[in-house]
């Protein structure tokens, strides 16, 4: 495939990102233990990368190892590209900890208590806890022709064991397997009178590794080290062979914790002979492994935070807003009624999304309730208040997304639920998942005299997820419009039913429309500009990939048009380069909250068109998901998502990092004054 414009590569780009995070870790105006918990981020967001996107690339290598990426490159280039920044960017993660992180900690007394370093009292504590907590649930496996290695799972902590001697049955001892089951404590507190600490620790691996000679009795631990393989978790469901979504995916379920080995960690002083046969077992290369110095799984350290009961070394906590418009009122569809109702998460509250469909649920005028489910977490009130409308006899009908990653098994755990009280629950077009975040009420009103039908609508970037809502950066929109309203209604009924496209007053749908009308309204500006008229384009998203938007966005800029896109993950444009994008920058903000808005600006000639998505601009999103991208048309509303979605990132100065056209990126410097997004807008929300 011949590529037409220059595109940066997407795992370069997703590393670049998880650099910028890491980061995070480093700057000593974040407090400490949220600095632990950006390297925690860090090694999760790696993880999730391995699984996903290096092991796709180790499956291109195998089936068609000629091929190149989109960007041009060979894959075995690729691959080794990635590889060394990955192991670049793992030992930046550990230099982190160990040099910046860990002893910052000690000095505000949490400390993590090595077997070599602890005292005869604290040994003999261990040694307690060791028999009492930890030995009755492990299970050692020495390695012979009865017993050959043991299919260890996804992620799991193991042990590897060089023992020498004979056994209580002849048999001469090499090596031993142990597992760590994964509900053991990875962290254990020490008391404060042993250890010397108001908050003392111990990893489990501390224990497991001191007393690891008690699990092979008789025999001698030559060495015990950590090891943990990372595995190809992607989902395979024939998609011409499904006859019931759910019962494929609960097959597929259990192997997702068994599929090919990607990733190989271990411990940095693991012997090199132990290494191979590691590497062998999981039909692994040196270029897959990974030697660290410390916990194998950095993830875990994320509960410490929740351990310590220290505020001051924590974000402070924040209490979301409630818009005036409603923070008063008993009934939420008069106040819609009186006008669109905005919400910005996390700085305004996600509760009155939950008030609106509680409120639905116990409404004697509420006739039906319609609602897409991507992620929503295990204990989701929001689910609670679905499956109370469909007992209060409610037409409740749930698309609940069965294919959203990792979160396959709790979607199919809320879609049992639902069916169990009497909500319809579909799962959707095989083959585009459905992320658009949408939700419909009918509700019959007074009108004229008589009682009639009326839609009302909320509509968001992020997923009706309340945890998250605290977390992450999105906009929400109340509304009845009843255009957009109907539009809704055509959604699901293309969700649910079966028939040909619907055309759409005002929403922009994928996979029909969003596409075409993103590329003419980008051309459109491209027009003006040509014209000498002012033409500008700001647009804020997850991730920016799909080459023909890409090679449009090259095109407006080639014209005259000002392009500013703030890009949080990977981009594959090159912003800055002469007679082609030196008209557009690229900005990523990295901060306390995930920045999760996808927003829309178009100059428009003056009528500023503004639009608010679910989509990133990725092939995925525009071809193969089920996406809306719906327009702000009230005036107040629309300067409102300008000034706090799109103009405070562009004026940040602290969190902020410019992409420079060779693909890096360069954090920004507060000049005479500090501008940082998120906490300014904390500020103006949030007491």
């Amino acid at each position: 495939m011949s590529i037409r414009y220059p595109l940066f590569n997407r795992e370069l780009g997703i590393l670049g990102f998880n650099e910028r995070v890491l980061a995070q870790a480093a700057d000593t105006t974040v407090p400490l233990l949220e600095r632990l918990r950006f390297i925690c981020i860090t090694s999760s967001n790696l993880d999730e990368f391995f699984e996903v996107r290096m092991a796709g690339l180790q499956e291109q290598m195998r089936d068609n190892p000629g091929s190149l990426s989109p960007d041009g490159m060979s894959l075995q280039h690729v691959y080794d590209l990635v590889s060394e920044r990955a192991q670049r960017l793992v030992r930046q993660q550990y230099s982190m900890l160990h040099d910046i992180v860990l002893p910052a900690l000690e000095m505000e007394g949490i400390y993590f208590h090595g077997a070599e370093d602890w005292t005869e009292q604290q040994n003999a504590w261990a040694r307690e806890y060791f028999h009492n907590e930890l030995l009755p649930v492990l299970t050692p496996i020495g390695l012979d022709p009865a017993h050959p290695f043991p299919r260890v799972l996804n992620k799991s902590l193991n042990f590897v064991v060089e023992l020498e001697g004979t056994d209580a049955f002849g048999r001469q001892a090499m090596m031993g397997i142990v597992q760590a089951p994964r509900a053991l404590p990875r962290l254990v507190r020490m008391p404060e009178a042993l250890s010397g600490y108001p908050h003392g620790f111990v990893l489990l691996s501390s224990f497991m590794q001191h007393f690891v000679n008690e699990l092979f009795p008789h025999l001698v631990v030559r060495s015990c080290n950590q090891f943990r393989i990372t595995r190809n978790s992607e989902l395979f469901v024939d998609e011409d062979e499904i006859t019931n979504l759910r019962v494929a995916l609960q097959g597929e379920l259990p192997a997702r914790h068994l599929g090919n080995a990607v990733r190989l960690e271990v411990s940095a002083e693991t012997p090199p002979h132990l290494v191979r046969r590691l590497l062998d077992e999981g039909q692994l290369s040196e270029r897959d492994l990974y030697r660290v110095n410390g916990p194998v799984n950095l993830v875990r350290l994320m509960q410490l935070p929740e351990m310590v009961d220290r505020p001051d070394l924590k974000f402070v906590p924040h209490i979301p807003s409630v818009p005036k418009a409603i923070a008063n009122t008993s009934n939420l569809f008069d106040a819609i009624d009186q006008g669109d109702i905005l919400l910005h998460h996390p700085y305004e509250s996600f509760q009155p999304v939950l008030e609106l469909l509680l409120q639905a649920a116990k409404d004697p005028q509420v006739v039906a309730i319609k609602q897409t489910i991507y992620r929503t977490g295990t204990d989701s009130p929001l689910m609670d208040a679905l499956m109370q409308a469909a007992r209060n006899g409610k037409e409740v009908t749930v698309v609940v997304e069965l294919l959203a990653r990792f979160d396959e098994e709790t979607n199919i755990n809320w879609a049992s639920q639902l069916e169990a009280v009497g909500a319809h629950v579909v799962y959707g077009v095989v083959g585009h998942k459905c992320h658009a975040k949408m939700m419909l009420i009918v509700r019959r009103v007074s009108q004229g005299g008589k009682l009639v039908l009326k839609r009302y609508a909320h509509l968001g970037t992020g997923n009706y997820h309340p945890r998250t809502a605290r977390l992450y950066t999105d906009f929400g929109l109340m509304t009845s419009d009843q255009e957009m309203c109907e539009d809704v209604h055509h959604v699901f009924q293309q969700l649910t039913g079966i028939g040909g496209e619907i055309a759409l007053h005002q929403l922009w749908q994928s996979p029909f429309t969003l596409h075409a009308k993103l590329i003419d309204a980008i051309r459109a500006e491209a027009e003006h500009a040509r014209a000498g008229r002012r033409a500008r384009i700001v647009a804020k998203m997850n991730a920016l990939l799909e080459p023909t938007v890409i090679a449009a966005l090259y095109e407006a800029s080639h014209a005259g048009v000002k392009i500013d896109l703030i890009v949080r993950g990977v981009c594959s444009l090159k912003p800055g380069v002469e007679d082609l994008s030196e008209n557009i920058t690229v900005r990523s903000i990295v901060g306390r909250f995930l920045e999760h808005h996808r927003i829309f600006y178009f100059y428009a000639n003056g009528k500023e068109d503004v639009f608010l998505s679910s989509a990133d601009w990725m092939d995925r999103n525009f071809f193969r998901r089920v996406e809306v991208a719906f327009p702000i048309r009230d005036r107040r509303l629309k300067r409102r998502v300008i000034a706090e979605g799109l103009s405070v990132c562009l004026g940040d100065n602290q969190s902020a990092w410019v992409m420079q056209s060779d693909g890096h990126y360069r954090k920004r410097r507060p000049g005479k004054s500090i501008r940082n997004a998120q906490l300014g807008l904390l500020a103006k929300f949030c007491s």
